[in-house]
């Protein structure tokens, strides 16, 4: 069977499936609730976020039946106990089942048709990909892998801002900021970076044309692989592979202290760190942020370690303390930046 067809047929598969569960779930649990809150003018927008609930479900299960049993396998790290991951399942759960890119996408639709209306009145269009190459349309797995470098090359460079922006970090930081990486930890995130991160690649999405199907896909697909990336596995691509897709070693140097968000082996091209790829390494290769060479080793954020190495400051053990202390250290730093009123002399008697 040609790639492509088998593409076609598994798409097919899993949307019959996915789309059996979301009739099931919203005629059974959804619609009846929506009744009863005289909620049922939501009834599209809830039938629509279901498909989302579904397949980030499935995608969830899948990921922990595969990933559970190789960090029990072949560990990178072993601990004496798995303390400290429980706020990451929380997160994951809510971003994989919380519809948070997909009700970005879902809601920025009508105030993008507006704002593509009034481009189209003076003389502006958006950049519909499949416009421009029809052939996008006539071959969707061809569609889906462009769409997916082009999303990939903005991840790259919004992963970089998020370490060059000094506040900006301090919201990025509490995804760093977690010592044992497991296949948990993609989703550890601030919620405020989760919102800019969701509007951004949301908006990103209607503007290059990216179809509501595909961009479900594109997005399961990336949380299943940044699973992977994070997992607390032993696992290497080979010198080839490594080089095609950003692998577990790869992305753990990343979170590494002294290379996650400093300079690496000296090197001031990589200050702010190195291997910010998101699913493909090539864009640090292009642009000099690459480190392929530098062993496994504790990962972290530097001022959470005890003196003299860090400042020993708390980024916070549960889920609200990691977002409240994360709102503190970004006030902290806002506030740092702006320009001081100088002292008023006091007039002498």
């Amino acid at each position: 069977m040609h790639p492509a067809e088998l593409f076609d047929a598994v798409a097919r598969l899993v949307n019959n499936l996915t789309g059996d569960a979301q009739t099931w779930l919203f005629v059974t649990l959804v619609q009846p609730l929506l009744w009863h809150l005289h909620l049922m003018d939501m009834d599209d927008l809830a039938y629509d976020n279901l498909l989302w609930v579904v397949a980030g479900a499935l995608q969830v299960a899948l990921v922990y039946l595969v990933l559970r049993p190789l960090e029990w396998l072949a560990p990178l790290e072993r601990w004496e106990n798995r303390r400290g991951i429980g706020p990451d399942v929380f997160y994951t759960l809510v971003n994989r089942l919380g519809l948070v890119p997909l009700l970005f996408f879902l809601t920025l639709q009508p105030v993008f048709d507006h704002l593509l209306a009034w481009m189209h009145l003076h003389g502006w269009d958006n950049l519909n990909l499949d416009a421009l190459w029809p052939r996008m349309q006539l071959h969707p797995l061809l569609g889906f892998v462009i769409y997916l470098v082009v999303l990939d090359f903005a991840g790259y460079w919004y992963h970089r801002l998020q370490h060059q922006i000094g506040w900006w970090w301090e919201l990025h930081a509490v995804h760093h900021s977690q010592r044992k990486l497991s296949l948990w930890a993609d989703d550890r995130n601030h919620f405020v970076d989760d919102a800019l991160q969701a509007a951004f690649f949301a908006a990103l999405a209607l503007f290059i044309g990216v179809p509501p199907g595909q961009f479900i896909g594109l997005a399961l697909l990336g949380g299943a692989l940044q699973s992977l990336q994070h997992a607390n596995v032993r696992i290497g691509f080979g010198r080839i592979g490594e080089r095609l897709l950003v692998s577990p070693r790869f992305h753990r140097l990343h979170h590494a202290v002294g290379f996650g968000h400093e300079l690496g082996h000296g090197n001031r091209s990589r200050l702010y760190g190195c291997n910010f790829g998101v699913l493909l390494p090539w864009w640090d290769q292009l642009f000099g942020s690459a480190d392929f060479d530098t062993a496994p080793r504790a990962t972290g954020v530097r001022e959470q370690m005890p003196a003299p190495e860090g400042r020993g400051e708390d980024y916070g053990r549960g889920v609200w303390a990691q977002q409240w202390l994360g709102l503190r250290r970004m006030a902290r730093r806002i506030a740092a930046a702006l320009p001081r009123r100088p002292a008023t002399a006091t007039a002498r008697g």
